[in-house]
């Protein structure tokens, strides 16, 4: 494996064995980065130390935070998509829900922002286009939103010692995530560009924003909608 200008670096990536996450992981270690995988089913993928814990459990995920000695970069991609119309809300979802997307968040960054590097210090959080409000999709879109105001108040905080925080929000992904039965009562409307957004894509935007030519850009939400957006 050839190795890139990121050798050495270390990244931390939740949801790393599938969609989104996994197509992080494996452009990070082609990349040259020792990348460790927190994922409630880990799986082997070569390159990766990949962990299991479940986000929404703080205990678990506080004590396998804790044996992290060096990161130069946290990735928190981990997700899952619930769709629900007024009347309907579950409670129980919700809370599930915020736990994975932004309490996890949370706690991944209040506990590791102290030991990234200065100036090559990188936080990027997985959002969703989403977080403007969508029919349906009232909780989801929620937590994606809270994720905007946690990465901008992060980034306001860090940026004296060059760590950034930004935000990749796709839209309407390619991966298993579209065919979840959770979300039949909302499904994805194809863009105007005719196609879904790529993981490899999202991947990609992620991958520059953790690189050294990115360390200008910080508290910023980089959406890849295909043009949805333009409506």
């Amino acid at each position: 494996m050839s190795v890139g200008p990121q050798e050495g670096r270390h990244a931390l990536v939740t949801g790393a064995v599938s969609g989104i996450g996994l197509e992080i992981t494996r452009r990070l270690v082609t990349q040259g980065w020792r990348v460790t995988g927190l994922d409630r089913q880990p799986v082997a993928c070569p390159g990766v130390d990949c962990r299991a814990v479940d986000l929404s459990d703080e205990a678990a995920l506080s004590a396998e935070l804790a044996t992290l000695v060096q990161v130069d970069a946290v990735v928190h991609a981990a997700g899952f998509m619930a769709a629900a119309p007024l009347g309907s809300l579950d409670s129980e979802v919700g809370r599930r829900l915020w736990q994975v997307h932004v309490q996890a968040a949370a706690l991944l960054v209040d506990a590791l922002a102290g030991r990234l590097p200065d100036v090559t210090g990188r936080v990027v959080l997985i959002g969703s286009r989403t977080a403007a409000g969508i029919a349906g999709r009232s909780q989801y879109a929620a937590c994606k939103a809270a994720l905007v105001g946690l990465a901008r108040s992060w980034a306001a905080e860090l940026a004296p010692r060059g760590v950034t925080v930004n935000i990749v929000a796709p839209g309407a992904t390619r991966t298993p995530m579209l065919d979840d039965p959770s979300r039949r009562g909302s499904m994805p409307v194809l863009p105007p560009m005719g196609r879904y957004v790529e993981p490899s894509e999202v991947a990609a935007a992620v991958c520059f924003l953790l690189g050294r030519e990115a360390g200008s850009i910080t508290g910023q939400q980089l959406v890849l909608c295909g043009g949805g957006s333009l409506a």
